[in-house]
């Protein structure tokens, strides 16, 4: 077999395991397929020497860099692989990624994709191990008759989806954001993945009890205002507190089941005339915190590494950003200062290392400048004003010097919601200014900022006529309600008609430039890691006698990755600490 696999350009390679965490997964098998209708399977004992001799098998295979490996989802196989020494040299063609390019809406799973495009409904998993569940076996009890043709079914569902996916990808054009940004990133992330980061155990559990302390006062506040005890964690019965016994808002709306509303957004319009509902918000965040952070954290330790390995999930957010789980990156709120400290708890991975934090400084709005060419918008990043205070002085007809602390607020607020479709409902609610200043406002920007307007217009219009939007890399959104007749519904749709292009594109920068600075790390044979990649921002696990150069390094990497139009330029900047709050 290993003989006819060495004379095939491409391979489709799927693994079997014990666990859907690729960290802590055994390999119980290898499928491989070359030839639709056709695959092999490798069964790999619980013995670990003896599966590493199997794996010996192909190590000139694995080696090859001529080779491209066609798989579903392939960084988890590659994740499987790395934690037994293997890499695959070759490059590789993730047929999840090329759907997600093709059609960014939606699921992907092998099953779905495989009855959607080839018409054929595969055997599924749970008729091999049973439901999900705390009784579900794993695939390492299912006997071999089973699981050879359920794994060779996998590697040739998945070759035959490479088939119908490639002339998609010519016939969609996106083959550019495939092969450039998404299909390379998968290495990157695979590496990434398998570093992961050393948490402070000692600090959170400090913290726990700390952020107990202060939940258990903000608590005995609120019924102390309220004049009775109740379970504040319940919506419906502080619903009747706040709204039925203390009267907060006659108005106050309720839910389809009959209870008031009490979500956050309710809350915090009460919070400026009603001290209990502070003390009930600071109550709700303190025990998000502990529960989804401070507590859950050490309990993610993967015991082999004691470091904790976040997934990345690169084919789910519509826009093309990144998502991580156990634990989510992405959310850890760094609005608050209690947030914040959690980020304390991420350090570098012994006294010789420290950790580098870097991040693109307003990547959104360089992108609205750059994409809308206003000629206002663009000067300013060009001459390296602060841009909030360069709109407020336009806005307000004023020289940059007089413009106050409250005016650039202001303005800061217009610019970022601008980008999101806010009008002057949204904006005089987030500032707390009347709709009659919020229109003045809007109107003076869109006056001062005509370039941005008109990109609004184009984009809407584009959408209308083409029924897509695009980023600078060609990433694709495909709007369906974009000439709906409901009001609401093509409102939403145009909202992120304008937005897709900007968020889309800040999301191929990273991308790009995360391949760039993991290339020029290989190419310079550092020891340091990149380890981690939030929003904007990447996080490196830099050895110290390497600090000298890998800052200038991942500078100049990121400032690169993707060039503006209309000459704006792009900047990122780099801190250090010996934990991620530090570093940022």
């Amino acid at each position: 077999m290993v003989k006819d696999l060495s004379a095939q350009k491409e391979i489709c390679f799927d693994t079997e395991t014990t666990n859907i965490d690729s960290n802590i997964a055994d390999l119980v098998g290898m499928s491989f397929s070359w030839k639709a209708g056709e695959g092999y399977y490798v069964p790999c004992p619980a013995d670990r020497k003896e599966t590493e001799k199997i794996l010996k098998h192909f190590d000139k295979l694995f080696n090859d860099t001529s080779k491209v490996w066609i798989g579903q989802n392939l960084k988890y196989d590659m994740l499987v692989l790395k934690w037994y020494g293997v890499e695959l040299k070759g490059d590789i063609f993730d047929t999840m990624l090329a759907h997600y390019v093709i059609e960014p809406d939606g699921k992907r799973s092998m099953d779905i994709l495989s009855v959607q495009y080839l018409g054929y409904e595969p055997v599924h998993i749970d008729e091999l191990i049973g439901k999900k569940g705390k009784n579900q076996g794993t695939m390492r009890d299912v006997e071999l008759d089973k699981i050879k043709d359920y794994a060779s079914e996998d590697a040739d569902i998945t070759l035959q989806l490479k088939q119908v996916f490639e002339p998609q990808l010519k016939e969609k054009e996106v083959e550019r954001v495939f092969y450039e940004v998404e299909n390379p990133l998968v290495k990157v992330l695979t590496a990434m993945e398998f570093e992961g980061i050393r948490i402070d155990t000692e600090f959170l559990n400090d913290y726990s009890k700390q952020l107990e302390k202060e939940a258990k006062t903000a608590e005995e506040s609120v019924y102390k205002q309220a004049g009775v005890r109740f379970n504040l964690a319940s919506p419906k019965q502080l619903g009747e507190v706040l709204f039925d016994k203390l009267q907060l808002d006659p108005k106050a709306k309720k839910t389809k089941t009959g209870q008031y509303a009490t979500g956050e957004d309710v809350l915090l319009k009460l919070a400026n005339n009603n001290p209990i509902v502070a003390d009930i918000l600071a109550f709700r965040e303190l025990t998000k915190l502990k529960s989804t952070y401070v507590d859950a954290l050490p309990e993610m330790v993967n015991p082999k590494t004691g470091r904790v390995h976040t997934s990345y999930a690169q084919a789910v957010a519509v826009t093309g950003r990144l998502a991580s789980n156990n634990p989510n990156l992405q959310n850890i709120p760094v609005r608050t200062e209690r947030g914040k400290e959690i980020r304390k708890a991420f350090v570098a991975r012994d006294e010789k290392h420290t950790l580098l934090s870097a991040d693109y400084s307003q990547i959104e709005l360089r992108i609205v400048a750059a994409i809308s060419a206003d000629p206002a918008m663009c000067e300013a990043f060009r001459k390296g004003t602060d841009i909030h205070t360069a709109t407020a002085a336009k806005v307000y007809n004023i020289p940059e010097a007089e413009v106050t602390k409250e005016m650039r607020y202001k303005a800061k607020s217009v610019n970022f919601g601008i980008i999101y479709g806010q009008g002057a409902f949204g904006l005089a609610d987030n500032l707390g200014i009347s709709r009659t200043e919020a229109k003045e406002i809007i109107d003076n920007y869109k006056k001062q900022f005509s370039g941005i307007q008109k990109y609004m217009d184009d984009t809407i219009n584009f959408a209308r006529e083409k029924g897509y939007v695009e980023t600078l890399m060609g990433r694709k959104r495909w709007l369906r309600d974009i000439n709906s007749s409901n009001f609401t519904v093509r409102g939403f749709a145009e909202r992120n008609a304008i937005n897709s292009p900007i968020q889309g594109t800040a999301a191929d920068m990273i991308k790009l430039a995360m391949q760039k600075v993991q290339a020029a790390m290989l190419k310079e044979k550092m020891k340091s890691r990149m380890i981690l990649q939030v929003h904007d921002e990447l996080v490196f696990d830099a050895l110290r006698t390497e600090v000298k150069e890998l800052k200038p390094l991942i500078l100049e990497n990121m400032q690169s990755a993707l060039i503006l139009p209309e000459n704006v330029p792009v900047i990122a900047e780099c801190g250090e600490g010996d934990n991620w709050l530090a570093a940022h």
